[in-house]
């Protein structure tokens, strides 16, 4: 994977949930990227709003995958 996308996801998120994020291991953190990225992928939902404001899109997915992480 990327850095990019590392760096992307961690830019999408939360002040809060990026601290969190920051906080776990090289691997967790890329392995979150990887969700973040098939979110913003496989929902159609998201595909509309990132054509409207693609920062909206990423911010939503991000907070998806950090959902997941703690459900």
């Amino acid at each position: 994977m990327a850095i990019d996308t590392l760096e992307r996801f961690l830019a999408a998120l939360s002040p809060h949930d990026r601290e969190h994020i920051q906080q776990q291991s090289r691997e967790e953190q890329e392995r979150l990227a990887d969700a973040w990225e098939r979110e913003l992928a496989e929902d159609t939902d998201l595909d509309t709003l990132s054509e409207l404001s693609p920062p909206a899109a990423e911010s939503e997915a991000a907070a998806r995958v950090v959902k997941k992480l703690f459900e």
